[in-house]
Parts: structure tokens; C-alpha cells; sequence
């Protein structure tokens, strides 16, 4: 019987210690730049080269969130994803004030609908009285999150449709990250 594939959330490790927090992403003006635009799912295009003040100092990570989820990588984490020729995701680049880098912000190009509601521990739904048009029909809540690997397909990087806050990878490349040495990772499988 063919093993069913594995996916993790893929998320900071907010637990470790002396390491450093990144604020809003800023243009040139110093400006903040519109986080909700990372989770769209498209390729983005965004005329600056977003600059992150460091928040907290610390020790540098490979990967990180910045502030609002926005997922920041080393250019380690680029040269594994090529190397495993990780499709569906844009690397923009970006400068972290006062590192040498490279870093980049990890935009997942991929949406897929595939949260598995009757395994999640809870699910709500944004609904016609909460006076959100936006997001009618979208995910609310969802709580102890599991999806459906059969409506995954190939896909080794993702958001998921209605509730894309969360960033999915596949098990090869939870254990490439893990094999690679990639510091800042926590993984929870979905």
C-alpha cells in the first residue's frame, strides 16, 4: 500500500534564545509595504528592494518571520530550493539593516484549496452578518489545521486557499531543510 505524502507548516522557531525579531517590511521612503501582498500568491513585482529594520538584536537565522508572518531566508535557503528545483516560489530580494546577507523574502506562488475541515480540531467561516464581502466564504478560523494530501497534487510549497496565513511544504523538503542545517525552522505537520 503506497505511503500517503506528508506536508508541515512551516514556521518560525520563536523558542530560541538570543536570536534576533525583524519588523515591517520598509521601501525606500521608509514606508511599510503591504504585508497581505506576500500571501497573495502571485509574483510580485514590487519597484523597491523592501528593507527590514532588526527589531530585537540577536543571532541571525536562515529563516524567519518578519514581522506579520512574512517568511525572510538566508540566500542558503534559495541555493537548497534550487538545488531541489523547488518550483511555485519567487525569492525577491531584500536588505536586513546591518547584515551582509543575501536574504530574501520566500513568496509562495501557489494557492491550493485542500484544508481537510472534518480533520481540523476547528474551523469557522466568514459569513454574510460579520459584514466582510472580502472574505465571505473564507476561512474564519482554523484550528489544529490538516489538509488534504490528495488535493495537494505535486505541489511542494503552498498557502492554502481561504486561510493563507500558513505556508505548507512537503516532507522532502521539511527533511532537505533539517539535512541542510537551516537555522530558525519549526515544523508542525499539517
Amino acid at each position: 500500500m503506497k505511503r500517503m505524502a506528508r506536508y508541515f507548516e512551516l514556521m518560525d522557531d520563536r523558542r530560541a534564545q538570543s536570536r534576533w525579531h525583524l519588523g515591517a517590511p520598509v521601501d525606500e521612503q521608509g514606508q511599510e509595504i503591504d504585508f497581505w501582498r506576500f500571501k497573495r500568491g502571485e509574483v510580485l513585482e514590487l519597484g523597491c528592494v523592501p528593507r527590514f529594520p532588526i527589531d530585537v538584536p540577536g543571532r541571525s537565522l536562515d529563516y524567519c518571520w518578519a514581522a506579520f508572518s512574512i517568511p525572510v531566508v538566508h540566500g542558503r535557503v534559495v541555493q537548497l530550493f534550487m538545488r531541489l528545483e523547488v518550483r511555485d516560489v519567487q525569492f525577491i530580494p531584500v536588505h536586513v539593516e546591518g547584515q551582509a546577507g543575501p536574504y530574501f523574502i520566500l513568496n509562495a506562488l501557489r494557492i491550493i484549496r485542500c484544508i481537510d475541515d472534518a480533520r481540523c480540531k476547528r474551523v469557522e467561516y466568514w459569513k454574510p452578518e460579520d459584514n466582510r464581502p472580502d472574505k465571505l466564504g473564507e476561512y474564519r478560523v482554523v484550528s489544529g489545521l490538516r489538509v488534504d494530501p490528495a488535493k495537494v497534487g505535486d505541489a511542494r510549497i503552498f498557502r492554502t486557499w481561504g486561510w493563507r496565513v500558513v505556508l505548507i511544504i512537503s516532507e522532502d523538503l521539511k527533511q532537505a531543510l533539517e539535512q541542510e542545517g537551516i537555522t530558525g525552522t519549526r515544523f508542525v505537520e499539517v
